[in-house]
């Protein structure tokens, strides 16, 4: 019974192995689960051809959105396990758990981590006429004015909404939430002086900043940015312990053999690695970071209860 057993698990790695020669043998299909232009399908957009070249093969990316980002991941998590349909998320992927009552997967045992691509720093940014000018200021007379001051987000559940909560957590400091649909939106209505403050991503903010049609408080990354090399970070500046980065990570169906998981990991380390494509990232406002599948699946692990911790104590729903 033990040969048999040994022969057959043989025959399995055996099976893997030729998959993994023959991959891919067709087109890859990359599913980003918001519309185009953002900054998830601009980093899929980035890197595909890039990693389809490192691959040996060809990637296309397909917008799938729907459900804050839920609907595109299940459609990788129930794709076949085949290295053929692959998803590309935001740090939304430990976020969304937590979020929303019901999930139509399992983010550690549906998904295989593939590995990590870029983080993207948000910024806090005030329209030029508030009082504070650096983050120590701010918090002064937030603290002093509980609840009168408040920030614009891109909507509930959004990385712009958790970067802010984030740092109300940190600094213990009363802001309102007012929630947009979309960051555009917050952002415009920041430039008016509607509300107070945002937390937008960097490369949505950087233009802005440079008309001065907004002004930079902090970036929230642990260090400062290359876009914005004047700016401090939050945490340097007052407010210590935060730290807030929107990373990217590509992952494949759970069961998809190991063979292809690491095929595709080394293709897209060696695609991020050349100088062409890190520059444009750099330029795009994202730090490129590659790793194993096994550092993205922890960083995924030790997110996922950090997340859910905070947002359960804030009473926070997408819903």
């Amino acid at each position: 019974m033990n040969l048999k057993l040994s022969l057959l698990a043989a025959a399995i790695l055996a099976s893997s192995v030729a998959r993994a020669d023959n991959y891919p043998s067709r087109p890859i299909r990359l599913v980003v689960p918001y519309a185009p232009g953002g900054s998830a399908d601009i980093v899929a957009r980035r890197i595909s051809d890039e990693w389809a070249k490192a691959a040996g093969g060809s990637i296309y990316v397909e917008n799938k959105a729907g459900a804050g980002g839920n609907l595109g991941v299940d459609t990788v998590a129930k794709a076949a396990a085949d290295g053929y349909t692959i998803g590309l998320q935001t740090v939304s992927l430990a976020i969304n758990p937590a979020l929303f009552a019901k999930m139509p997967y399992d983010t550690l045992k549906d998904l295989a981590p593939i590995g990590m691509i870029a983080a993207s720093q948000h910024v806090l940014v005030v329209n030029p006429k508030f009082p504070a000018k650096d983050t120590k200021e701010l918090l002064a007379t937030a603290k002093a004015n509980p609840g009168k001051y408040n920030y614009g987000s891109a909507g509930p559940g959004s990385t712009f909404h958790m970067a802010a909560e984030l740092f109300k957590d940190v600094t213990k400091v009363d802001i309102m939430h007012i929630p947009y649909k979309g960051g555009g939106p917050a952002l415009v209505d920041t430039m008016a002086g509607m509300v107070d403050m945002s937390f937008p991503v960097l490369s949505a903010a950087v233009p802005h900043l440079q008309s001065g049609k907004l002004r930079a408080i902090g970036v929230t990354g642990p260090k400062r940015s290359a876009l914005l090399p004047n700016v401090p970070t939050l945490q340097e500046s007052g407010a210590t312990g935060y730290n807030f980065e929107t990373w990217f990570m590509v992952f494949a169906p759970a069961n998809t053999p190991r063979p292809v998981i690491d095929k595709l990991n080394a293709a897209l380390n060696k695609a991020i690695a050349s100088p062409e494509l890190k520059d444009k990232l750099i330029k795009d406002g994202f730090d490129p970071i590659p790793s194993t599948p096994a550092q993205a699946q922890a960083r995924l692990a030790q997110e996922l209860p950090a997340w859910n911790k905070l947002i359960k104590e804030r009473g926070i729903s997408a819903e």
